[in-house]
């Protein structure tokens, strides 16, 4: 509870402010407390007349009975049960030693409410958050299934993809998964796109091919620092997903499976040239990726400005608001914070 004195300075301090011209809500914000506790302090300037000693319930467990409770929870019988099953088969036992609240009550002091058996599940943390503001700092990349006309035999499509430009920067299709092959893909990437050693990021999920004793030794060669997802956790590697969703919804995406090696590398070749040189992103302003990659960005969407404010001062008639927005998209987060994305929708605002 605050004392009397620092009750007493407070709202001096907050009078004060409000009369500089400060609002009193926002003053009372700025030190933590509500309007209503100014008020009720300045009802009762005599302070407030509640008792400041703890107040501790009569039925209380004493230090032998909390012992007790500590005791059998701890016991080779009980304990790799929790609570809600200890106390029900004491009572089987004809025997009543506190509330299922009360052992909670007691392990919390004891410290021993966390996960108590051999079996403690491993814990997960979120990647690292990643910001690129420029082609070749991120690049995500997966590997999704290809049916082939034989039932339960697949291709597979390694797919390399930079997350600032969403340019396809690498792909193949090969009958197999490993991480030799994954690891020649991103070889001819980095020689193709002159990619410096601590230069990317390559991120992925937790395949096998991606953590893969060659592509691990590739990856150092190379300088390519990995980033790994969370096991079974999708959204940490959403834009190689999204891709993927991409090029299976297309209408062109063949009805029927692939007859072969050839005809899914003919087709996917198709794919990634129309996604990458024709295909306007709504997530960079509706250009190509290859013309974000090589920067000719920024020109195109200052002219489709020009051309709109143009359009506005024929006919302001025609505008009820604001020309659309077409400056460039700005940079680009991998598994963000929240209060990351929060600072990223209020800019985009």
């Amino acid at each position: 509870m605050t004392g009397l004195a620092a009750r007493n300075r407070i709202v001096l301090l907050v009078d004060e402010a409000v009369q500089s011209g400060a609002r009193q809500r926002q003053a009372c914000e700025v030190i933590g407390m509500s309007e209503r506790t100014l008020q009720r302090w300045r009802e009762n300037p005599e302070g407030d007349r509640r008792p400041s000693r703890v107040q501790e319930p009569s039925n209380k467990l004493d230090d032998l009975e909390q012992q007790r409770v500590l005791n059998i929870a701890n016991s080779p019988e009980f304990g790799h049960l929790p609570p809600a099953q200890i106390v029900p088969r004491l009572l089987d036992q004809g025997e009543y030693i506190a509330s299922q609240s009360s052992f909670y009550r007691v392990l919390r002091k004891a410290g021993q409410t966390r996960h108590r058996c051999a079996s403690k599940p491993a814990e997960r943390r979120k990647p690292q958050p990643l910001v690129a503001t420029r082609p070749n700092q991120i690049y995500s990349w997966d590997i999704t299934y290809l049916p082939t006309t034989i039932r339960g035999v697949y291709l597979f499509l390694y797919l390399f993809l930079d997350i600032y430009s969403r340019k396809i920067v690498g792909w193949q299709v090969y009958e197999e998964e490993c991480s030799e092959l994954a690891a020649e893909v991103i070889a001819d990437v980095c020689a193709r796109e002159k990619v410096l050693p601590n230069q990317v990021v390559l991120h992925s999920d937790n395949g096998g091919p991606m953590k893969g004793a060659t592509m691990v030794a590739t990856l150092q060669k190379l300088g390519v620092i990995p980033s790994l997802s969370r096991p079974a956790v999708s959204n940490d590697n959403p834009y190689s997903e999204s891709l993927f969703r991409t090029m299976k919804y297309r209408s062109e995406y063949p009805h029927r499976p692939f007859d072969d090696l050839i005809h899914a590398r003919a087709w996917v070749a198709k794919f990634v040239y129309w996604y990458n040189e024709e295909h306007r992103h709504s997530a960079i302003r509706y250009v190509t990726p290859s013309q974000r990659h090589a920067g000719l960005d920024i020109a195109i969407l200052a002219h489709r400005h020009d051309v709109q404010t143009a359009a506005r001062q024929r006919r302001p008639d025609r505008w009820s608001g604001p020309t659309r927005n077409w400056t460039p998209a700005g940079a680009v987060h991998l598994n963000p914070t929240k209060s990351t994305t929060t600072q990223a929708q209020c800019r985009a605002a």
